[in-house]
Order: structure tokens, then C-alpha cells, then sequence
């Protein structure tokens, strides 16, 4: 692994990506067990701190420049508080924000979730809480954003497209991005989609990285256990979609990849499977895919470089990113236990 990943580290630096797709606020709300309330049968918390992160494809974009690119960033936001709070801790990250339109009337999505516990014991979650406004027309959109997206893309190294299923990223959208893309001269452009509910809807592109639940609703399939299920279902959604690669995540289970007239490649799990936060792992493996190939990697080094990625953001709670030294650290450490 040292080998072969630790070279693809050095290559990430710098890699221009285009982040496209739906930003949301992540909220995490942590309060301590004070105690039973007389009024109802529920725990009465102490509060301690809010903490705001972005969530969907501003999760995205972090981990794209934790990973040592230099993300710009296309979705939309309210001009609201959460709103505020997103660009403000997106500049901070280190990601170009101005791609970011902000929306009249726009309410930004957050996810409030509340943590408890004691003083000395970790925080575990209570109650998510959704709050989002009708999902803006997605021309207004892409509107706001002028030709800020096309001269990003004319000199970009790779784009993701991160689709939660709020409106903002269309199949016109992502045809539009094909097109622009392929008027440019030289090495071509890998283009990646992560879409929650509605992978069918794109085509042609380099790859996808669904996980195994979103690969059964849209298949109508049952997976689990069977290799010979996940290999149908693999194949299938190769021949449906016309990428050059699908990666499925499968959870404690690894990871499956899939390209045409190539054998599957089935990566392990990375570290311990006890998991302490699987919240925006996916945005994790898609932005280290994404920057593995910007970089040269063939699809099997970037899928084992994105089990790293994931294995250690899954030990961290909340929306967390993954360094590069964090990286390396990891598979420094690995090599040495396997020697």
C-alpha cells in the first residue's frame, strides 16, 4: 500500500476540482443530561454549544481542499443565519466560495442534531431535526451564478457533482458541464457523481460512488451478503449508467469496484469496524476518489486510497474531514503492522 498510495499523496496537491451540487448545514447541538422532565417521559439537557458545518456538497468541497486541493464550489444558500455561518466556515476551509449564490427567499436546509451525555462520557445523538423551504428553481440557480461555472471549468482538473436531491443539479445541468468540458484541448476531465435518489438520471460519466442501499432501491435488488447479487447488480448499473466506473460502498462490508470487461475489485474495510460516525462518509470517499484521479490514479489506487479516507472520517463524530498527513500517517502505520 505504501508503494503505491503514498506517491498518489504528493500528486493531489494543488488539483483544481469543480464541486457542483447542494449545500446544506450541518448543525450539531451538544448539551449534558441534567434530568428527567415532570412534564413528559423525556431527558431535560443542560446546553453546552451549537456548532455549524457544512453539510452535502459543501462537505464535499472540504474534504477536496483538507485533502490539499483547491475546490470552487457551485450550489446555493439562504440569506439567513445558516447561511451566513456556511461561507463563512467554507472561506475558512479554504474553499472558494464564490460560486456559492446566495438566494432571496432561499431557506438553506439544515439538520440539527442534538448530542447528550454526561461529563465524562462521549456524546451520542438525541433527535435530528430537518428544516428546509420549497426547493428553489434550479435556472434561478444556475442564473446567480453568471459564467463564474464555465471559466471554472475551463481550467478545472476534475468536477464532482454532489446531487442530494434539493433541485440544484439537473441532468441539463450535467450535460451542459459534459459539453463545456469537451470543447477544452488536452488530458480529459474526469467528471463524478454522487446523486442520493436518483443515479439513473446521468450518464456517460467517468464514475459514481453509491452506496450499497441507494444501488438496491434503484435496482429493486436485495444485496447483503451475496457476491453473486452484488455482481449482478454492479454490472448492471455499469451498463445502465455508461460509466467508466462504478465504486460501491458497502459499509462494514468495503467497498466493490466495477468497470467494464475487468474483473471486480473488492476492497476491505480500513482500521476498525467500530464505527463511531458515518455522517458524510460519502462525501469523504467521493472527494478522495475524485482527487485520486485529477492526480493520475487508476480507478482500483484511487478506490484503496478513498477505504483509507473513509476508514478514519468514520472514527470521527460529526461532518469531519481527512487530511493528507492524516492520510499518510494511516498507511505508514498499516504497512508497518503488515510487514
Amino acid at each position: 500500500m505504501r508503494t503505491r498510495l503514498l506517491p498518489l499523496l504528493d500528486a493531489l496537491d494543488g488539483r483544481r476540482t469543480v464541486v457542483i451540487g447542494d449545500i446544506a448545514a450541518d448543525e450539531f447541538l451538544y448539551g449534558r443530561v441534567a434530568r428527567v422532565s415532570r412534564e413528559a417521559p423525556v431527558l431535560i439537557l443542560e446546553y453546552d454549544t451549537t456548532q455549524i458545518v457544512p453539510g452535502g456538497a459543501g462537505n464535499a468541497a472540504n474534504n477536496v481542499a483538507a485533502l490539499g486541493g483547491r475546490a470552487r464550489l457551485f450550489g446555493c444558500v439562504g440569506r439567513d443565519t445558516q447561511g451566513d455561518r456556511l461561507v463563512e466556515a467554507l472561506t475558512a476551509a479554504g474553499v472558494d466560495a464564490a460560486g456559492v449564490a446566495r438566494v432571496k427567499g432561499h431557506v438553506t436546509p439544515t439538520k440539527t442534531r442534538v448530542l447528550a451525555g454526561g461529563i465524562h462520557s462521549a456524546k451520542q445523538q438525541v433527535v435530528r431535526i430537518d428544516r428546509k423551504g420549497e426547493a428553489t428553481a434550479a435556472r434561478v440557480v444556475h442564473d446567480a451564478w453568471g459564467r463564474r461555472l464555465d471559466a471554472a471549468l475551463r481550467t478545472c482538473d476534475a468536477v464532482l457533482i454532489s446531487d442530494y436531491g434539493a433541485g440544484v443539479v439537473t441532468p441539463t445541468l450535467v450535460r451542459h458541464v459534459k459539453s463545456t468540458l469537451r470543447a477544452r484541448k488536452g488530458r480529459r476531465v474526469p467528471v463524478l457523481v454522487d446523486s442520493r435518489y436518483d443515479l439513473g438520471r446521468y450518464s456517460g460519466l467517468t464514475a459514481s460512488t453509491p452506496n450499497e442501499s441507494e444501488v438496491e432501491a434503484m435496482l429493486g435488488v436485495r444485496i447483503d451478503d451475496d457476491r453473486k447479487a452484488l455482481e449482478r447488480a454492479g454490472r448492471d448499473l455499469l451498463e445502465r449508467t455508461r460509466m467508466e466506473a462504478v465504486l460501491i460502498t458497502r459499509g462494514s462490508r468495503g467497498m466493490a469496484l466495477f468497470e467494464p470487461d475487468r474483473p471486480t475489485v473488492h476492497v476491505p474495510i480500513f482500521g476498525s469496524d467500530e464505527i463511531a460516525d458515518v455522517t458524510g462518509a460519502g462525501d469523504t470517499v467521493i472527494a478522495a476518489v475524485t482527487q485520486a484521479l485529477a492526480g493520475g490514479a487508476s480507478f482500483a489506487d484511487a478506490a484503496h486510497l478513498a477505504t483509507v479516507a473513509g476508514g478514519l472520517v468514520v472514527m470521527k463524530r460529526g461532518t469531519a474531514t481527512v487530511s493528507r498527513d492524516e492520510l499518510r500517517a494511516a498507511i505508514d502505520a498499516d504497512d508497518d503492522r503488515h510487514a
